[in-house]
């Protein structure tokens, strides 16, 4: 059961109302995490538009669904890997099995799987990364362009991640647990 009131957008008001039918009519529906977040419009507001401002950067579709996936196994949210398995296989149109080395920061594609390495890197060490890792990721093409946008998804996961691990958040997913780590 979630821990913060879900905001019918039937029943929302002000900027709330205005936010929760602007998603059902650019998605179809509203997911429960922005249902979650429409307690503070201040919040949904900038997790639309984070999430609008990434998706019109160099990072594609495919790549982000991937990076969230690694960020959403790391910090164990089980709505957002729930979330991201879905738009991974249905959005994104990616595979099982990479899929799954996703959720280890993992890629068969060698320039995805430096940037998910660098965002891997950037979450272990909370910020703190030594230079190899910049320098291993420029070594496998990696831009400045993306290494900052690697940076930007990863706050934006982070923020989904921890919101919905506190909001304990209904998932209307089919649902995906994060393994376990040693």
């Amino acid at each position: 059961m979630s821990t913060l009131p879900q905001i019918n957008p039937a029943e929302a008001t002000g900027e709330a109302a205005v936010l929760l039918g602007d998603l059902k009519k650019n998605l179809g529906s509203v997911p429960n995490m922005a249902k979650a977040m429409a307690n503070s419009p201040a919040v949904l507001k900038g997790w639309i538009e984070l999430s609008g401002a990434l998706a019109r950067g160099v990072l594609p579709a495919p790549v982000r669904e991937r990076l969230a996936l690694a960020t959403a196994e790391y910090n164990r949210c089980t709505y957002c890997l729930s979330a991201h398995t879905f738009l991974g296989k249905n959005v994104a149109k990616l595979d099982s099995d990479e899929i799954e080395r996703a959720r280890h920061a993992q890629s068969t594609d060698p320039h995805t799987a430096a940037l998910l390495a660098l965002s891997d890197a950037i979450a272990q060490g909370r910020g703190t990364i030594d230079e190899t890792a910049l320098k291993t990721a420029r070594a496998a093409g990696v831009t400045d362009t993306e290494i900052t946008e690697v940076i930007g998804n990863l706050a934006l996961n982070i923020l989904t991640n921890y919101f919905n691990i506190v909001a304990d958040t209904d998932n209307e997913f089919p649902p995906v647990t994060p393994h376990n780590h040693a």
